[in-house]
């Protein structure tokens, strides 16, 4: 089941690190199938809520291939540069799974109220 990571990333202000961690991010998540998704650089268009910052999200053929990557030495070595200067949360979650029908999830939230 895909993986992704997605990340919420705000207050980043230019840095010569931060431009070194861009160049090098590909090369440590491409050898776990990972790709991007989404790379900031163009807000969001906020449809509900509020929303500040940038959004980044990396796919993976599955979450152990995110985790694999997310803790390899290749990555953990650039994520100082990002981390020193950029303030963000940061999730991996799985996609839903191949066939993955809605109703099924209103039907068991349904069960769940009570008097149901």
């Amino acid at each position: 089941m895909t993986a992704y990571v997605i990340a919420h990333l705000r207050e980043a202000a230019p840095h010569p690190e931060i431009a070194e961690y861009i160049e090098r991010i590909t090369g440590t998540f491409e050898p776990y199938g990972g790709r991007f998704l989404v790379h900031g650089g163009t807000p969001p268009q906020v449809l509900e809520g509020g929303w500040s910052g940038d959004v980044v999200m990396i796919g993976f053929p599955g979450a152990a291939e995110a985790r694999a990557w997310w803790d390899s030495p290749e990555y953990q070595e650039i994520a100082p540069l990002r981390s020193r200067h950029i303030k963000g949360d940061i999730i991996l979650i799985d996609g839903v799974p191949e066939g993955y029908e809605p109703a099924t999830t209103a039907e068991k939230i349904r069960a769940a109220l009570p008097g149901e």
